[in-house]
C-alpha cells in the first residue's frame, strides 16, 4: 500500500518540480533579455562615438550608471544656503527702504532656487549624456534669439541693454549664453577631435580647432558687444578660449584668437563713454570725485577693511545703509568682507575653492571628451565669475557689474547656476567599465 501511495505522489511531485524549473528558466530568459537590451543601449549610445581615451580600433565600453558625486552636491548645497543667509544679511535695509518688506530679496532667491531646483532634479536622476548634446544646441539657438530681442525690446539699465521683461520676470540672455557656448564647442571640438589633432593645418587643426569656434563664440559675442556689456563679452569669449584650449586648439592659435578679443575689447571701450568712464573711475581712483563716480568703489573698499578679522558680525553692517548701492547685488562680497571679516571673506572662497577642484576631478572620471569639456568648461565659469567679482569688488579691475555666482541677487544668473550644477551632477553619474 504504501508503494502504491509512493507511485501515486510521485507524478505529482515531478510536474510541480518541471513548472517550476519552467518558470525559473522563463525568468532567466526575460533577465539575460533585458540585460542585453541595456548593454546594447548603453554601446549604441552616442557618447561612445568620441571616447575619451583609447585606441579608435577598440571595442566602445558599456556606460555604467551610479550615483552622483556627493562631495560636489555638498559643496553646492552649502554655497546656496550661505549665499541665501548672506542675500537676506545684504538687502534687508535695501528691501525695507523700497519693497517695504526686509525679506524681499530672501523670498526672492528661495522662489527662483526652488524653481530651478525643481526644473534640474529629473534632468539629474534620468538625462543620458547625449540628451545635454540636444541641450547644448538648443540653448545655443535660444541664446542668439533672446540677444537679438533684447536688442529690439531689451530694457536698459546701468549703461547698458541687457534684459528683457516677461511679465513679473527679468531675463538676462547673455547669462543663457555662457552656458550654451560651453556645451556648444564641447559638442563640436568632441566631434571633431581627429581633425583639430591632425598635423593638417588649413584643412585641420585651423578650420577646426580655430575657424568654426571662433565663429560659434563670435556670433554671440556680436550680440552681446551690441548690447554694450562688457563684462559678459569677457567672460564669454575667455569661456571659450579655455574650452578650445582644453578640446586640443593649438597655443598659437589661442594666442591670435586672444589678441582679437582684446583689441574688440579696446575698440568697444573706446566707442562706449559708459566704459571710458568705468576705466577712468579704476586707473584714477583717487581722483575722481569720491561723493560721485567713484562711490561705489571706495564704499566697497570701506566696507571690506572694516570689516577685519573676524567682521562687525552677521547683520550688522553699516555700508548696507545706503552707502553701498544695492550691496545685494555686484558688491555683496563687501558686506560679506565687512559683517564676517576675513574669516568669512575666506570661508566663501574656500567653499569655491573644494567647488571647483571637485568639478576638476570629475571631469578627469568623464566618460567621454563632450562630458569632459562641459563639465570642465562649466566649472572653468565658476571660477571665472568668482575672481572677476572679486576683482571688481578690491578694484583690482574696473567695475563692471560682474556678480558673485549664488550670492548675488538675480533670478537668471541663480537659476542658470543651479541648472549647471545640476548639469555636472548628472554627468558625474555616467562612467566608463571595461566589458
Amino acid at each position: 500500500m504504501d508503494n502504491e501511495k509512493e507511485n501515486q505522489t510521485a507524478p505529482a511531485e515531478d510536474l510541480t518540480d518541471k513548472q517550476e524549473k519552467k518558470q525559473s528558466t522563463a525568468v532567466r530568459i526575460i533577465n539575460d533579455y533585458k540585460r542585453k537590451r541595456e548593454e546594447d543601449a548603453a554601446i549604441n549610445d552616442v557618447i561612445f562615438t568620441e571616447p575619451l581615451g583609447g585606441l579608435p580600433e577598440e571595442k566602445p565600453q558599456p556606460l555604467r550608471k551610479g550615483n552622483i558625486d556627493v562631495w560636489f552636491f555638498l559643496w553646492a548645497v552649502m554655497l546656496i544656503l550661505f549665499g541665501a543667509v548672506m542675500s537676506y544679511s545684504a538687502s534687508a535695509v535695501y528691501a525695507e527702504t523700497y519693497y517695504e518688506l526686509s525679506s524681499y530679496f530672501l523670498i526672492r532667491y528661495i522662489i527662483f532656487s526652488g524653481i530651478a531646483i525643481a526644473i534640474t532634479i529629473p534632468f539629474v536622476l534620468f538625462a543620458r549624456p547625449w540628451h545635454w548634446r540636444i541641450i547644448g544646441a538648443g540653448s545655443y539657438a535660444l541664446s542668439i534669439v533672446l540677444l537679438l530681442a533684447v536688442i529690439v525690446v531689451g530694457d536698459t539699465g546701468g549703461g547698458a541693454q541687457r534684459w528683457i521683461q516677461v511679465g513679473p520676470i527679468t531675463i538676462q540672455p547673455s547669462e543663457i549664453a555662457k552656458m550654451a557656448v560651453v556645451m556648444v564647442l564641447a559638442i563640436y571640438m568632441s566631434k571633431y577631435e581627429k581633425q583639430i589633432n591632425s598635423r593638417h593645418k588649413f584643412g585641420g587643426n585651423f578650420k577646426h580647432g580655430v575657424l568654426f569656434p571662433m565663429i560659434f563664440i563670435g556670433i554671440i559675442c556680436v550680440l552681446v558687444a551690441l548690447e554694450r556689456h562688457i563684462s559678459g563679452l569677457m567672460i564669454i569669449g575667455m569661456i571659450g578660449v579655455m574650452v578650445m584650449f582644453l578640446g586640443g586648439t593649438r597655443l598659437k592659435w589661442l594666442g591670435m584668437f586672444l589678441g582679437l578679443i582684446g583689441v574688440a575689447g579696446v575698440f568697444l571701450i573706446l566707442v562706449s563713454d559708459y566704459a571710458q568712464a568705468r576705466v577712468n573711475i579704476w586707473w584714477n581712483i583717487d581722483a575722481v570725485d569720491p561723493l560721485g563716480a567713484a562711490w561705489q568703489t571706495l564704499q566697497g573698499l570701506y566696507a571690506i577693511g572694516s570689516g577685519g578679522f573676524f567682521g562687525v558680525g552677521l547683520g550688522n553692517s553699516r555700508q548696507k545703509f545706503g552707502y553701498v548701492s544695492e550691496p545685494q547685488n555686484d558688491f555683496i562680497f563687501s558686506i560679506i568682507c565687512e559683517e564676517l571679516g576675513f574669516v568669512g571673506a575666506f570661508l566663501v572662497v574656500f567653499l569655491f575653492g573644494l567647488l571647483i577642484w571637485r568639478g576638476i576631478k570629475i571631469g578627469q572620471r568623464a566618460p567621454d571628451k563632450f562630458c569632459a569639456l562641459v563639465i570642465w568648461g562649466l566649472t572653468f565659469k565658476i571660477a571665472l565669475q568668482v575672481a572677476m567679482n572679486i576683482a571688481v569688488v578690491t578694484n583690482s579691475m574696473p567695475n563692471t557689474g560682474i556678480s558673485l555666482p549664488f550670492f548675488s541677487s538675480g533670478g537668471t544668473s541663480l537659476m542658470l547656476q543651479i541648472f549647471e550644477i545640476g548639469i555636472i551632477l548628472s554627468l558625474s553619474r555616467y562612467s566608463t567599465q571595461k566589458q
